[in-house]
């Protein structure tokens, strides 16, 4: 496999993984008691940090590569083991 492709399938993981892991600890004015700006939305975070949401997602997506990679090279799952119904 080249690592072209091992970077594109990374940085699709990336973008996966920050998806997936954006809900996780982020918290409302309301769960923290912090006064609201009049006009916002009662789920907008109070508590949103980007930066530990990219290194949340590339330690993740990091770990995904590698899984695929390595089943690449040794070929644990096969689309033949995909295979339903025949």
């Amino acid at each position: 496999m080249k690592w072209t492709s091992i970077l594109a399938i990374y940085f699709l993981f990336w973008v996966a993984s920050a998806f997936v892991l954006l809900p996780f600890g982020v918290k409302t004015h309301d769960e923290l008691g912090i006064d609201k700006i009049p006009g916002q939305a009662d789920s907008a975070p109070a508590n949103f940090r980007p930066g530990r949401l990219a290194v949340r997602a590339t330690a993740l997506s990091a770990a995904l590569t590698a899984l695929y990679v390595a089943n690449y090279i040794y070929g644990w799952i096969t689309p033949r083991d995909l295979m339903i119904g025949s």
